[in-house]
């Protein structure tokens, strides 16, 4: 039996630039003067996967996450991978807005790119394991024909392409 080639479809977010970016919105939050003595703040929760949000208003919360798409934006960290939750009346008079991280495949749309790669009808067998999809063929022309079609297909969340060999 031939060799197979195999490439793995996950979507992961690189969490030291999702750090980074908040960083960066936060010292810019701190230095406009329209956010002068107000109690904005991002918090990152690593092991829940989440970003807090919190200020004063709605107002200022939209102006909060405008700046902080701008910066992961900058550093290359995918919009789509930030799920946003609904606004929330916090202590103190704050609203709070939880922002989730998508880590992995959901089994769902593991699913749909399996189908979506068994009904273009190709020469390539895809399976899933944990949280990706594991992508295999004889022929490296199959696989780049496999990436070229999930890339033009919108599954709604980002995709990398890794373990290429």
């Amino acid at each position: 039996m031939a060799d197979l080639s195999s490439f793995d479809v996950a979507s992961r977010v690189d969490m030291q630039e999702l750090k980074n970016a908040l960083d960066q919105t936060m010292k810019e939050v701190r230095q406009r003067f329209d956010f002068k003595g107000s109690k904005t703040d991002l918090t990152l929760k690593e092991k829940e996967k989440e970003v807090v949000v919190v200020s004063d208003d709605e107002y200022k919360l939209k102006a909060v996450l405008e700046i902080l798409k701008g910066k992961c934006v900058k550093r290359s960290v995918s919009l789509r991978a930030l799920t946003y939750g609904s606004l929330e009346e916090a202590l103190g008079g704050t609203v709070r807005q939880v922002i989730t991280i998508q880590s992995g495949l959901a089994d769902d749309k593991a699913k749909a790119i399996v189908k979506e790669i068994r009904d273009a009808k190709l020469k390539a067998q895809a399976q899933i394991q944990g949280d990706q999809v594991r992508v295999q063929s004889k022929s490296k022309d199959e696989l780049q024909a496999v990436i070229a079609l999930l890339k033009q297909k919108d599954f709604g969340i980002d995709l990398q392409f890794l373990n290429y060999r």
